[in-house]
């Protein structure tokens, strides 16, 4: 099983990549976690943003191959605790699938994505810095598999 952020967004601050491979070095191979980002279009004063944030969405889908699952952020999804991630990796992986989680844009994800979507995962009712998303994200894996492997980490 993999687990892969794909993200809209490019050219994050140094802490935030020093943050992301952190978390992703310290999860085992049998549980290997990707960042796949994908450029942010240009938004100037005109631009048709629909047209745009549907075009970050086919770049975002075609980071996903055929039979994994897709499990979108959203503001009005469903928040999981550390113990029901556990559980929904837990269940990922007895599903044998890998697993593409979507973080959209400043704008929010394609509808052709959210479509496509299995789950969708609220991290918090407020509204977060993308980049904080990426090591909140990294972070809440390798705690919820510290958890299902009875690391000390997670107390």
């Amino acid at each position: 099983m993999r687990i892969k952020l794909i993200a809209v967004g490019s050219k994050m601050p140094r802490w935030v990549e020093d943050g992301w491979q952190e978390y992703a070095k310290r999860l085992p191979s049998e549980l290997p976690l990707e960042l796949h980002e994908i450029a942010l279009n240009t938004r100037g004063k005109n631009a048709d943003v629909a047209r745009l944030i549907r075009q970050e969405g086919e770049a975002m889908l075609g980071k996903v191959q055929p039979g994994e699952r897709i499990v979108t952020l959203e503001v009005h999804g469903k928040p999981w605790s550390t113990e029901q991630l556990a559980a929904e990796i837990e269940r990922w992986r007895l599903d044998a699938c890998n697993v593409n989680l979507m973080v959209g844009g400043p704008e929010g994800l394609a509808p052709e994505v959210c479509a496509r979507s299995e789950q969708r995962w609220s991290l918090s009712p407020l509204t977060l810095p993308h980049p904080l998303v990426r090591i909140l994200i990294g972070e809440q894996i390798y705690r919820a598999w510290t958890l299902l492997s009875g690391h000390p980490y997670h107390k």
